[in-house]
């Protein structure tokens, strides 16, 4: 009986397992190599530039960088990430509050006037994915 039970379970989890995917995230045109690239995922509007889904730290190499972001339910996502030069795990912005690091978003979003809209920048992943993201 343990073991029916046992592969029972195994069955739903390799069912269950089924249903995530891999996001892969190919960061170019940065201006230098000095610090990190921090990417946030998002899955919600109300999420959007507030609380990550997922966010992953990535070196860079050669202008570029690259992450995976392993096992994530099929779904909607937005995509944010930024060049954290100085390394202090912050945005850095100036005295009127716009950015003073570079950023960009899934879609080549832009806001005008503030920060892109989720609106603009989700896009669907159904099945393993790359998204490409040119500052």
């Amino acid at each position: 009986m343990v073991k029916i039970i046992t592969l029972l379970m195994l069955f739903i989890c390799s069912l269950l397992s089924a249903q995530n995917v891999n996001l892969t995230v190919a960061v170019s045109g940065l201006k230098n190599n000095k610090g990190t690239v921090r990417i946030g995922l998002y899955n919600s509007d109300k999420t959007f530039l507030k609380t990550t889904y997922k966010s992953i730290v990535s070196e860079i190499k050669n202008n570029e960088a690259t992450i995976t972001f392993v096992g994530i339910p099929k779904g909607e996502y937005g995509i944010s990430t930024y060049h954290d030069e100085n390394d202090n795990g912050k945005m850095d912005r100036n005295m009127m509050g716009i950015p003073s690091e570079d950023y960009a978003c899934s879609n080549n979003a832009k806001g005008f006037m503030g920060p892109p809209a989720y609106n603009d920048a989700k896009f669907n992943v159904n099945k393993d994915s790359k998204a490409n993201i040119v500052f």
